[in-house]
């Protein structure tokens, strides 16, 4: 281990340690990803943001290659990154955590510290695991609030009870308004849900927009919607 930190002072790269590095960042990178998709309880889940990371941790290891012990091109570096502006506001906390996972580890392997990158990978992985199983980090049986829009004269009574009933543990409607005049009055149905399980909120969603005279469907939690 200590070879491996004094590794970072002498910073000769060959074409075999830059395929070395890359490779060790993307085998730790889609073990990041595969640990985001399977630990990642909301709705919005991005398939984008997954691929996102084992890119992100590859890219940063290239960058410290690039940089290696020269400070002018560090400076310069951080320079060329400062006038990239992200449009995407990252709501979960816990996405915030896995940039900064990927970035740390893309780092280690960008300066070959191989064993710091494996076995950093390894005891997040696993300890993020752990809290996960015991729900530390997870409220249960959130509250949602739904909204549909419907068609005043195309709506029976009560349309969306079957499909609530097999998807959620609560619902409650707490508000009915309409809007716009007859013939093309619309009504907006608003429930306070729980869900049995909120990985299904999408199908939810797909299963009432499916119902005769459902014009709109929104599912909010925490400013998210589908």
């Amino acid at each position: 281990m200590q070879n491996d930190f004094q590794n970072i002072f002498m910073f000769n790269i060959t074409v075999a340690d830059v395929i070395g590095n890359v490779l060790v960042a993307m085998i730790c990178g889609i073990f990041i990803a595969l640990l985001y998709k399977y630990t990642y309880k909301g709705l919005n889940y991005s398939a984008s943001f997954t691929i996102s990371l084992i890119m992100l941790t590859m890219i940063t290891a290239i960058v410290i290659m690039v940089i290696g012990n020269n400070l002018a091109r560090a400076f310069g570096m951080v320079g060329a990154m400062s006038i990239i502006r992200f449009r995407t506001a990252v709501k979960d906390a816990s996405d915030i955590m896995f940039i900064f996972f990927s970035l740390s580890i893309g780092l280690a392997a960008g300066v070959k510290l191989y064993s710091v990158a494996f076995l950093g990978t390894l005891l997040v992985g696993l300890v993020y695991l752990v809290v996960t199983k015991f729900s530390f980090t997870f409220p249960q049986n959130r509250e949602f609030l739904m909204q549909i829009t419907t068609r005043g004269d195309q709506i029976s009574d009560n349309p969306f009870g079957d499909v609530m009933k097999r998807y959620c543990r609560r619902q409650k409607l707490v508000n009915v308004k309409t809007m716009g005049q007859e013939p093309d009055e619309m009504m907006e149905f608003s429930y306070y849900i729980k869900m049995k399980d909120e990985q299904k909120g999408n199908l939810l969603v797909s299963d009432i927009r499916r119902l005769a005279g459902v014009e709109r469907v929104n599912l909010f939690f925490d400013e998210d919607e589908l």
